[in-house]
């Protein structure tokens, strides 16, 4: 029996139908289209519009498709995890509703925040429980509503965000695949650069703090970019070193889609070309904790068994890391 791992078994996706493209954002804010693309590299990103759904209802329709696709029972799911930033509703955890919606009836669950990282995150946290020996399927969700916390007055911050949601099934596995390493790090101090202040235990709703426009989502902009050029990149060279890994071992790089001009900046710093790359932030903008599964669903059928991954994320509090994962399985 070989050592125990965790592997990815099956990933599922969902992205709504409203498209907004940066010329629709011309009518809202001073910008246009090649200012977008030039600093962002994105051209649209998805938005909820159905009436009274949030975060759960695309974490929901994730999840579905992911078992829809593997052929699995839902009762067979041990744990539910959803990474968030935006849960339907404070105190109640959004992934216990999910996991009931879905008729995970023997699964336990709970949310997981930390921002863009929150998948990142996740996956370290979907590897214990299966390394534990205690779990067999571990089904871990990323899905952010952004557009509930975003100012459509505000340039920094709604050029960017989209929203969506995207899932990954954790499974064991004895052949080496799965989970092979982690560099996960975070500094407190970054929340006076991102963060939402308004509705939290420190500021509690109220009249001023609507009036005053708390309750979106804030954003430093050149301090943000700053610090996740320089963090996404040294954490992606720290588990290459430490995994003896060089650019020829790597099939591919799996960003968060915060950024262009981020993406491009780790990926030189690891020497590899952009058909290394995964790349959608074109067509979701940044889905904060959705983008990498977003991006293992985009390119599944690219990926074959064996495929040494390397995952890179940087988000608001600051958090940020690095995961090295071999790919386990064929698409069919």
């Amino acid at each position: 029996m070989g050592k125990l791992s965790a592997a990815i078994t099956a990933v599922g996706a969902y992205v709504p139908e409203f498209v907004m493209t940066n010329k629709m954002l011309e009518d809202l804010v001073d910008t246009n289209d090649e200012w977008i693309t030039t600093r962002t590299g994105i051209k649209e990103r998805r938005i909820l519009k159905e009436e009274g759904a949030g975060t759960s209802y695309m974490a929901i329709k994730a999840a579905e498709d992911l078992i829809k696709k593997r052929g699995i029972d839902p009762k067979e799911i041990d744990l539910v995890l959803v990474g968030t930033a935006t849960p339907d509703t404070l105190v109640a955890s959004t992934a216990a509703f999910v996991a009931s919606e879905i008729g995970a009836t023997n699964a336990f669950a709970f949310d997981l925040l930390a921002a863009c990282s929150s998948f990142l995150f996740g996956m370290s946290t979907a590897a214990g429980f299966i390394e534990s020996g205690k779990y067999k399927k571990v089904l871990l969700i990323g899905a952010d509503k952004m557009s509930s916390i975003i100012d459509y007055k505000d340039r920094t911050t709604c050029i960017i965000f989209g929203d969506g949601a995207g899932a990954a099934l954790f499974e064991p596995n004895e052949e080496g695949l799965g989970m092979q390493d982690e560099y996960l790090r975070s500094d407190g101090n970054g929340r006076a650069y991102l963060s939402m202040n308004g509705g939290g235990s420190i500021m509690p709703a109220t009249e001023e703090s609507v009036k005053n426009k708390q309750h979106y989502i804030f954003q430093d902009g050149k301090t943000v970019f700053k610090f996740a050029v320089s963090n996404m990149a040294d954490a992606a060279a720290e588990i290459m070193e430490r995994n003896s890994l060089t650019h020829d071992d790597i099939a591919w790089l799996v960003p968060h889609q915060a950024n262009k001009r981020i993406i491009d900046a780790t990926a030189n710093r690891m020497g590899l070309d952009h058909d290394s790359v995964m790349m959608n932030i074109q067509k979701y903008g940044n889905t904060t904790s959705a983008t990498l599964p977003l991006l293992l669903n985009d390119y599944e059928k690219q990926l074959k068994k064996g495929d040494n991954l390397v995952f890179a994320a940087f988000g608001g509090g600051f958090t940020w890391g690095s995961i090295y994962l071999k790919w386990a399985y064929n698409s069919k």
